[in-house]
């Protein structure tokens, strides 16, 4: 991308914002690295191009003087939709950005500098709302002597639009070619921007609900139809007893893994009920969710999705070069790290490679073990959330990482193979390093580690179930919920700050006129009237009447808008309607901690003490302000 603002003789960065589209003006956030603040004589360029309109207008910016929040996030507020960009001196040339924290990332690395973090001998920098750690339940830093790890989602973010795609195309042609159904699926495409966490399936009748944190049905869809109000009361609110929405009936999608086999399962409902001969008799809407599943465990099963990723791990994985300098600090602070996954030694090896800067680029099996000193035991193909159990009597074997062999070990001691008298003898390079093991349970990581108290363990995961509900509410267990999407959740929640503001007033005047509404209506009934002041009252109620239907409709209206920012179908990830979700409210009770990427724990002193802030109930909130 070339430009006169662009100079390829100096560290001068150019960064690029491409309009697409018009649209109400909306603001956005650039983040100016602490790294492009220590470069001498590097000015940054902000320009835009406007795609849309003109193929070659270049106009520059220059970051505002005065900027809001955060000293390193500059705002503006322009027409259009944006995607970012960079042309700089960075190795690769220049490169696409779908979110300021993708950006942040790359700039943050110039010169091969590394990113911020805590630890660094810097001025402390203040931390933007996306990147910081929000705290549910009160956890002191001091108390926690290892600090474990999720791979799959948690250290390793992977790419919606090619690995989510990726797996759907190979449910796809499982259920096509090993079960036999009809050719016209491979003709389909998978919508990775559809589908949202928090969502549950009714496997019995098809439908896609979203519930609030007391179950209440707030959104339905039947495949991609959605549900009256009379046909979800009628189907989920009109029961003596309340329903669970849980197995077997129900399916919750629960982790991004999810998504793609959340979406084919409303494609194949659409596709059953326009053409029910092309199934055999007898398919219900379960047996269709169960021949997803069976599809997606193929997948995993014959390794082709793993190999891919392999293959070519920058195309499907985000790199993130925060977490060698995170992993350091929290080592270097005296805590034991480890990593626990569900992952088998092969594949964890070639992420870790990955996200730790070795064997990066397509094709390259210049893999090492160099990532193991990041850690003190690392446990793969760990089966959880049963790994959490206490009473899990699965075998602990340990992997040699060079050849991948498995020796077995009683309680992390390897035992010695049959003909020989004693274990087998380890290199002292390779004594140094960290274990690796495959299989086992928690009672063998505590031994290995010497935990004490199960609260001494601060565990990191993406899964509100496999990581976090089971290892805090089994084991005891401080957790840290890494949610992706909450960095979008809270850019919009800025930018609907005055919608949410007028909504709260239109509930308030909704409020008013259906009081003085109560009151006609007491008054007409209840009261001595004569004919005239009987007429003057009809008619005052005939208005308000008129009054409340048109605050009504505003209201929805705005809420739908509302609704609509977040997301056209399922609205805000964290609320339905004026409820938590069920999915924010397994967040609040399980996870200790929740942010959204998981580097965002390099920018807290690894001593630092996360206090809870003050609980409200609904009558303190008019009085206290907040």
């Amino acid at each position: 991308m070339d430009h006169p603002y662009t100079s390829t003789d100096s560290a001068y960065i150019s960064v690029y914002l491409s309009i697409e589209a018009e649209s109400n003006q909306i603001p956005f956030g650039i983040f100016i690295s602490p790294a492009i603040m220590r470069i001498p004589n590097a000015p940054l360029s902000l320009c835009f191009r406007r795609s849309a309109f003109s193929s070659s207008s270049f106009l520059p910016f220059s970051p505002s003087p005065k900027p809001q929040r955060s000293p390193f996030l500059t705002f503006f507020s322009l027409q259009g939709s944006y995607h970012f960009c960079t042309s700089n001196r960075m190795e690769g040339g220049p490169r696409n950005y779908n979110s300021t924290s993708q950006l942040h990332r790359d700039i943050g690395n110039v010169n091969g500098e590394e990113p911020f973090i805590w630890s660094s001998l810097q001025q402390r920098r203040e931390i933007a709302m996306e990147k910081q750690i929000f705290c549910n339940r009160s956890l002191n830093m001091r108390s926690i002597v290892a600090v474990g790890f999720d791979m799959d989602y948690t250290l390793a973010q992977y790419k919606p639009e090619t690995f989510e795609t990726l797996a759907y195309d190979g449910t796809v042609k499982k259920l096509v070619y090993n079960l036999g159904y009809p050719p016209e699926l491979l003709k389909w495409s998978f919508d990775w921007k559809y589908m949202v966490r928090g969502l549950v399936l009714d496997k019995r009748r098809g439908n896609i609900l979203k519930m609030d944190r007391h179950k209440y049905v707030k959104v339905a869809y039947h495949g991609f139809k959605e549900l009256s109000k009379e046909d979800k009361v009628a189907t989920y609110g009109n029961t003596m007893l309340r329903d669970s929405f849980d197995e077997p009936d129900y399916a919750l999608v629960d982790t991004l893994f999810s998504l793609a086999e959340a979406y084919l399962f409303a494609q194949l409902v659409d596709f059953k009920d326009r053409f029910p001969e092309k199934f055999p008799d007898g398919a219900d809407y379960s047996h269709i969710y169960k021949d997803v599943r069976a599809a997606v465990d193929l997948c995993h099963r014959d390794g082709t999705l793993k190999q891919m990723v392999a293959g070519d791990p920058v195309k499907y994985i985000h790199e993130d070069h925060a977490i060698v300098p995170m992993l350091k600090m929290l080592r270097d602070s005296g805590r034991m790290t480890f990593l626990v996954t569900n992952s088998l030694w092969d594949y964890t090896n070639v992420v870790m490679n990955f996200l730790c800067g070795n064997g990066t680029s397509k094709n390259d099996s210049s893999c090492n073990f160099s990532w193991l000193e990041n850690f003190d035991v690392v446990i793969t193909g760990s089966c959880k959330p049963s790994f959490f159990q206490e009473e899990n009597r699965a075998q602990l074997f340990e992997v040699e990482a060079e050849s991948g062999m498995l020796y077995n070990t009683d309680n992390g001691i390897v035992l010695p193979q049959i003909g020989r008298t004693a274990p087998r003898d380890l290199p002292k390079e390779l004594k140094k390093r960290c274990r690796v093991f495959q299989g086992g349970s928690v009672g063998h990581l505590h031994k290995l580690l010497s935990i004490e108290a199960s609260s001494q363990v601060l565990y990191v995961g993406d899964h509100i179930y496999g990581d976090i509900l089971r290892s805090k509410k089994v084991l005891g267990w401080r957790t840290m919920l890494v949610v992706p999407e909450l960095e979008r959740e809270l850019q919009l929640l800025l930018e609907t700050r005055e919608i949410r503001k007028e909504l709260r007033l239109l509930r308030k005047d909704r409020d008013l006129v259906e009081d003085k509404i109560h009151h006609l209506d007491w008054s007409l009934k209840f009261e001595r009237l004569d004919n005239e002041d009987k007429s003057k009252l009809l008619f005052e109620l005939k208005e308000l009447q008129s009054e409340r239907e048109e605050v009504r409709q505003l209201h929805q209206q705005t809420q739908r808008e509302c609704h609509r920012k977040f997301h056209r179908t399922w609205g805000q990830l964290m609320k339905t309607g004026y409820q938590n979700s069920r999915f924010a409210h397994q967040v609040e009770r399980f996870a200790c901690l929740y942010t959204s990427q998981v580097t965002n724990l390099s920018l807290y002193s690894p001593d630092k003490y996360y206090r809870t802030s003050e609980d409200f109930m609904p009558h303190e909130f008019d009085i206290i302000e907040l």
